[in-house]
C-alpha cells in the first residue's frame, strides 16, 4: 500500500469505516428486529450490557495500555475482568431468558447473531485501528 497515492488510501481508509458503519448498523437492526418481530421487548435487556460493556476500559485504563498485554497492575486486570464479565452478560441474558420462557428461539438466534454482528465489527474496528499508522502520512 505504500506505492498507493495519498487520495487512493483515503479512498480505501472510508471504504474500512463504512464498512464498520455497516456493521454496526446491521447489529442495531437485529437488536431492533429480534423484539418487533416477536412482539417482546425483554431482549433490549442486552443493551444495557452493550453500554456496560466499554466503561471499564474507559474508566481504569490509560491511554499506553493494550487489553492483549500481560499486566501485573490490579486495576488492568479488574478492568479485564469487569469487560468480561460484560461480554459474557451480553449472551446469557438471551440465554436466561430464553430458558425463562420469555423470549423464542428466533428471537435468541437474532439476539446472538446481533452480538456476534457487534464483536466481528469490534475485531475489524481494532484491525483498522492497527493500519491507522499508514493513514498518517495523507
Amino acid at each position: 500500500m505504500a506505492d498507493l497515492p495519498g487520495y487512493m488510501r483515503a479512498c480505501l481508509h472510508t471504504g474500512k469505516l463504512a464498512a464498520l458503519a455497516i456493521l454496526v448498523s446491521g447489529g442495531i437492526v437485529l437488536q431492533i428486529l429480534a423484539c418487533a418481530l416477536y412482539n417482546n421487548w425483554w431482549p433490549m435487556l442486552t443493551v444495557i450490557m452493550y453500554v456496560l460493556l466499554p466503561l471499564p476500559l474507559l474508566f481504569f485504563v490509560g491511554s499506553d495500555f493494550s487489553i492483549f498485554s500481560q499486566s501485573e497492575n490490579g486495576w488492568v486486570n479488574a478492568t479485564k475482568f469487569l469487560t468480561g464479565a460484560s461480554a459474557i452478560g451480553s449472551i446469557a441474558i438471551p440465554a436466561i431468558l430464553k430458558h425463562a420462557g420469555v423470549i423464542g428461539w428466533g428471537a435468541l438466534a437474532m439476539e446472538l447473531s446481533s452480538f456476534f454482528v457487534f464483536v466481528l465489527a469490534i475485531m475489524c474496528y481494532i484491525r483498522t485501528s492497527d493500519d491507522d499508522d499508514s493513514y498518517s502520512s495523507i
